[in-house]
């Protein structure tokens, strides 16, 4: 597995300087450079309009979708709304006894970029879970970044998916270049304040790049999975929660964690014969060598603080009373408890934002959020009285810092008292 991952690594560093490479060059040269690598990379030649979809194109979406899947769009979106409305913070102010003002204000921003995968799949559930936080936020504008069939089209349920969310502003563009024009502009997108959404290796070094010219939700890595099972787990519905993830993608992790070495066991085989009728199997068969495990522990303890070691993305604690685990569970992107709560539920249905943190970086992240596309100023009004009780303690912390300016800037309104107004200039 060291070797796996070391191998890992070296990929990502031959892909980071192709990346730079391509940033340097949407950057300097514009559209023109995004066109280039648009042919070379998803073999369509799109030239200046045609990058943007038209309205004809989602007019002609909505009459490729069934009814039944227009209305399963509809429904996710409205349990995504309705979970990410729970969410919204507004600003506030506070005036305590000595007349200071606290506060904070809150704000959306005001033109993001998200970016939806393609490639091997499409993924209208990643609009919805990207433009419904933001149009939740706030955001009055979002140009949304996806790459183009080979035939220059984008799949119609993405399309339906965008404009159900409310989303109209739509490019056919992927890959580092994508999210160059997006942090830059060009001369048919406008540049964003934030960009958004999963992507695979190059996407996600293309946001790293551009970070401080916009902000970025995280870094994102491959999708992985770990299950958490004692004896109570049917075999067959862990090994499909385990291929539901290693399908993503060659380089996603799956990984069960169980006190029951019987278990285990009854899950290889099943994940084995599952495996055989995958669409995806070849996909799936790579992750599961690569990045699959099945792991035998002495107790449930064990399994739970293995999973906390591991921060996974996905965390199913399937078990007997899982409610009863779950103020053990410290580090995971989402956490789905009990037999029913299988991970799919989350990436397509329940609420939250199926955009989580990876890599192990739920120690420290969070999922995308409707305060992913927030941003916050703090408010502070002293008044006469406050600055003159708080000025010599001001004062000596400044000098304790030796910055001499910001002593005498508190001293020269202490002089003689605090005056309600300014003196004069003249």
């Amino acid at each position: 597995m060291r070797r796996r991952w070391a191998g890992r690594l070296l990929a990502q560093a031959d892909a980071a300087a192709r990346v730079r490479e391509i940033v340097a060059a949407v950057r300097d040269e514009g559209q023109a450079a995004v066109a280039r690598y648009t042919r070379a990379f998803d073999g369509v030649d799109l030239q200046g309009a045609g990058f943007r979809v038209t309205d004809r194109e989602i007019e002609a979406a909505y009459k490729a979708v069934t009814p039944e899947l227009l209305e399963a769009v509809r429904r996710a979106r409205d349990n995504i709304a309705a979970y990410h409305r729970r969410e919204v913070r507004g600003s506030w102010m506070e005036a305590d006894d000595d007349g200071t003002i606290l506060g904070q204000i809150c704000r959306p921003l005001k033109r993001v970029g998200l970016y939806v995968p393609g490639g091997t799949a499409a993924y209208p559930s990643s609009v919805l879970m990207t433009a419904v936080p933001a149009q939740v936020a706030g955001v009055a504008d979002i140009a949304l970044a996806t790459p183009p069939r080979r035939d220059g089209t984008l799949p119609p349920l993405l399309l339906v998916a965008a404009a159900e969310a409310g989303v109209r502003e739509i490019y056919k563009m992927g890959g580092a270049q994508a999210v160059a024009a997006l942090a830059y502009g060009t001369e048919a997108v406008l540049p964003v304040e934030k960009i958004a959404g999963p992507g695979n290796i190059y996407v996600t070094l293309a946001k790293k790049e551009v970070y401080g010219v916009v902000d970025i939700d995280m870094l994102a890595g491959p999708s992985e999975i770990v299950v958490v099972a004692d004896a109570s787990a049917r075999p067959d519905w862990v090994a499909a929660d385990l291929l539901s993830q290693a399908e993503h993608d060659a380089l996603a992790g799956a990984v069960l964690i169980t006190p029951e070495e019987a278990l285990a066991r009854a899950v290889v085989e099943e994940v084995a014969r599952q495996l055989e009728t995958l669409p995806r199997r070849e996909i799936a068969a790579r992750s599961l060598e690569n990045y699959g495990a099945a792991v035998v522990v002495p107790h449930l303890k064990a399994a739970v603080e293995l999973a906390n070691a591991l921060a996974p993305e996905h965390l199913e604690l399937y078990v007997a009373d899982p409610w009863a685990w779950l103020g053990r569970v410290e580090n995971a992107g989402a956490i789905f408890l009990g037999p029913y709560s299988s991970e799919p539920l989350g990436d397509y249905w329940a609420g939250p934002s199926h955009v989580l943190p990876t890599a192990g970086t739920a120690r420290f992240y969070s999922p995308l959020s409707v305060a992913t596309f927030m941003k916050r100023s703090s408010l502070i009004a002293a008044s006469p009285a406050s600055l003159q009780a708080a000025g010599r303690f001001i004062q000596a912390l400044a000098r304790a810092e030796g910055l001499e300016a910001h002593a005498r800037a508190i001293g020269l309104r202490l002089e003689e008292g605090v005056k309600d107004e300014p003196r004069s200039l003249d």
